[in-house]
């Protein structure tokens, strides 16, 4: 079957961004577009998950920690102040 134009809207930064990563992969935006349509009919969805990024309790709890500043380490000046901290956890 010969292939049709479809014109649709981008936002002009979606796109540049989107065709430098499409051509870094060697696929053309058509073709990108093409296997995202190509994906969804297979699988009659959208071919990835919409919504908020899910986190198992660990990370939850070092996102709140983070948040209220709890168990932080640093600021560290170098990467040798770094290393003797994280091998000090070690001999704790």
């Amino acid at each position: 079957m010969a292939p049709v134009a479809t014109s649709i809207k981008l936002d002009p930064k979606i796109k540049a961004e989107s065709q430098a990563l499409f051509e870094r992969l060697g696929l053309s935006l058509s073709t990108a577009i093409n296997l995202f349509l190509r994906q969804a009919i297979r699988e009659q969805a959208i071919p990835f998950r919409i919504g908020e990024p899910m986190y198992n309790e660990e990370t939850l709890r070092t996102i709140r920690e983070a948040r209220q500043g709890i168990n932080l380490r640093g600021p560290y000046h170098s990467l040798e102040e770094l290393t003797a901290d994280l091998e000090s956890e070690d001999t704790d």
